[in-house]
């Protein structure tokens, strides 16, 4: 089974507890708790390493996990969540298990995600009106992810699923290369 199976997998779990009735806590919030974690974690490489590693035993991972979880105001659904990576070895997938989580979510609360990528910044008029045309043209609620990529000439790339919406001025020259070696 591949990482990305496997933090899939962790992701689901998460999600099928955190969208069920009653769940005391709402999915953006537990989202944003795995996220903070995450960002704890990419700070400091002695956090990573010591719950990497197998020689740290898994009670004084927990112990730090969970010291960090009361410093970051994390739920109890997430901070157990947090100790079952511990138990399963599996606190290294934390960023996969945060995209994963994000794909899950979205999925179950009715959105499509869209990678959007521009050559600079775009505007938030900008921003409103490539999400209300992607969303016309999926017919689907559009959760944006915006990214910025210099090598773009001009326009925009976005990615909904398998299906990718190029409108920047490199794809339009590649289809016109494309259109004109067809006709020779």
């Amino acid at each position: 089974m591949t990482l990305a199976a496997v933090a899939a997998r962790y992701a689901n779990a998460l999600a099928d507890v955190v969208t069920a009735a009653g769940s005391p806590v709402a999915p953006p919030r537990a989202l944003e708790e795995l996220r903070a974690f995450a960002a704890a974690l990419a700070e400091s490489r002695a956090l990573r390493e010591a719950l990497a590693t197998p020689a740290v035993p898994g009670s004084r991972k927990k112990a730090v996990v969970g010291r960090i979880a009361e410093r970051l105001a994390i739920s109890r659904i997430t901070r157990n969540f947090l100790f079952v990576l511990v138990d399963h070895r599996r606190t290294v997938l934390v960023d996969e298990i945060v995209h994963a989580l994000e794909v899950a979510l979205d999925e179950r609360l009715g959105f499509s995600r869209a990678d959007i990528v521009s050559p600079a910044e775009l505007t938030e008029p900008q921003r409103s009106a490539l999400e209300t045309q992607l969303a016309r043209l999926t017919g689907k609620r559009i959760r944006p992810y915006f990214s910025i990529d210099p090598s773009l000439i001009g326009g925009v790339v976005a990615r909904i699923g398998s299906t990718i919406y190029d409108g920047s001025v490199r794809g339009r020259l590649h289809s016109l290369e494309r259109r004109l070696a067809a006709e020779a």
